[in-house]
């Protein structure tokens, strides 16, 4: 057991001091991020029979270098800072080439990805898919024939993967009195949670007027749906699909977990934990067209349908335009319309992908807000500026 005079030296705070309530919250989300079972209910998600982690490269090198942001030019190690980074892991033509850590993240240990689970669980879908067994363009009832009567009713597989349902719910991620504040109850992120289920959650949302298809619109939902699609289309629990299905084909060293609710329904929209480096291994196997380890973990089609395909005028018409003017959203990745795709999750978790130079960059952060869009152009500026030094 860790002393707590120690603890409190380490993080400014006491162990005590974290709860249900404040988890995601300055200073309190350093540690947690980095240890949600012990704060929400999650299952396991094992290690790679075998493998093991190689030593941190030191990065150490490249911290007082320059990048150009839109404050002006700073150094690296100023920029990790000001954004509350936590973890940063560098690949190039599939080595690691530079790893980094905040003094309060242990080489090694595990960080919540937040809403790049939502790109992960896609992975699932796409190895589904090409194994038979899943279909996109199938009606969500297919699959869930209860979502009859909900906003998923008349909605397909591919609204659910493209984030185009119209979805009457808003993603209010601060109000406590929001149907936000009931979803994250029903996950047990919040407390009070516990008498509602997650699925019975998602059933409930009503649709809005208009079509499904025409309207990029990021709603979390969707990808909790999405997961529970998985699972009756393939008759396994989503836990189970990332250990035989990516996990294990990917090689990876370190041991995931997902949040669960009260009956163990996973939390595939934001509940994932997983190393950087095992991170940066999933956008290195997507760089390769589905290929790690020199075995094929999903299908080539699949990787080039979520690189290039989307519709440009339904994300134009949607909430994140102003990050990529020219991006698409296809199967719950995000497109730059510059070459590169990525994975995105609140408080700064981020997965770059840049086929072009080869590099791959992870970063997980403690950001205090959710959401700061500012922000969020400065890491896309980074990254772009990252690739040219690595």
């Amino acid at each position: 057991m860790i002393n707590p005079t120690k603890f409190e030296e380490a993080y400014g705070f006491r162990r005590s001091d974290v709860a249900l309530a404040n988890w995601r919250t300055a200073p309190f989300n350093r540690w947690s991020f980095q240890n949600v079972g012990e704060l929400v209910p999650s299952a396991r998600i094992e290690a790679s029979s075998g493998a093991t982690e190689t030593e941190a490269v030191d990065f150490s090198g490249l911290l007082n270098e320059t990048v150009s942001l839109s404050k002006g030019a700073e150094t690296i190690a100023t920029f990790l800072d000001r954004s509350s980074a936590d973890a940063l892991t560098v690949m190039k033509g599939g080595r690691f080439v530079g790893d980094w850590f905040a003094p309060h993240t242990r080489p090694g240990n595990r960080h919540i990805v937040f809403s790049i689970s939502k790109s992960l669980t896609a992975i699932l879908a796409g190895i589904l898919e090409g194994e038979g067994g899943f279909d996109p363009e199938a009606p969500v009832t297919a699959y869930i024939p209860e979502a009859t009567g909900s906003a998923y009713g008349d909605a397909t597989v591919r609204h659910v993967l493209d984030m185009t349902v119209s979805l009457d719910f808003e993603e209010a991620y601060l109000d406590p009195e929001s149907a936000f504040a009931r979803y994250r109850r029903a996950t047990l992120w919040n407390p009070g949670g516990g008498d509602e289920g997650l699925e019975e959650f998602l059933l409930s949302i009503k649709r809005r007027p208009e079509p499904h298809g025409e309207v990029f619109r990021y709603r979390s939902p969707n990808s909790d749906l999405l997961g529970v699609l998985v699972e009756r289309a393939s008759g396994r629990r989503v836990p189970e699909l990332f250990r035989e299905k990516l996990w294990g084909p990917l090689g990876a060293c370190g041991e995931g977990a997902i949040t669960v609710d009260r009956v163990g329904t996973a939390r595939t929209a934001g509940g994932i934990s997983m190393t950087p480096r095992d991170l940066a291994r999933v956008g290195e196997m997507i760089r390769r067209g589905g290929v790690a380890g020199g075995k094929r973990v999903v299908p080539e089609a699949w990787v080039h349908d979520t690189t290039t395909a989307g519709s440009l005028d339904a994300w134009k018409r949607g909430d994140f335009a102003h990050l990529f003017a020219e991006g698409r959203y296809r199967n719950k990745w995000y497109q730059s319309g510059k070459g590169s795709c990525c994975g995105i999750g609140i408080h700064g978790q981020w997965l770059f992908v840049d086929p072009a130079s080869e590099v791959v960059i992870v970063k997980m952060s403690s950001q205090p807000t959710p959401v700061d869009d500012p922000l969020d152009h400065d890491n896309v500026d980074f990254f772009e500026a990252l690739v040219g030094m690595v």
